[in-house]
C-alpha cells in the first residue's frame, strides 16, 4: 500500500520535509502510521487529516490516501 504523508507548519520544519511517500503493508490506520512515525519525536497534540477530512487514530487507511499532520491552530 502506498500513501502520501504531508507535514504542515512548524511540524514540517521539525521533520525536515514537506511530504513523503510511504509504501508498506504494516499500516492499516492512522494509529499505525503514528507509531511508524514515532521516531520523529513530535508533540502528542498533533492533528491529522486523511484526504482533507479530520481523522482519529482509528481512521482506516487505503492505498492512495493522503495523510496530513499539523499542529493545533489557535486563533483570536
Amino acid at each position: 500500500m502506498k500513501i502520501t504523508v504531508r507535514y504542515f507548519a512548524s511540524l514540517r520544519e521539525q521533520v525536515g520535509c514537506e511530504r513523503e511517500e510511504l509504501e508498506t503493508e504494516q499500516i492499516h490506520c492512522v494509529g499505525d502510521l503514528r507509531k511508524h512515525l514515532a521516531e520523529k519525536d513530535w508533540p502528542e497534540q498533533i492533528l491529522c487529516a486523511v484526504n482533507c477530512q479530520y481523522a482519529t487514530d482509528d481512521t482506516a487507511l487505503k492505498a492512495g490516501d493522503e495523510v496530513a499532520f499539523f499542529p493545533p491552530v489557535t486563533g483570536g
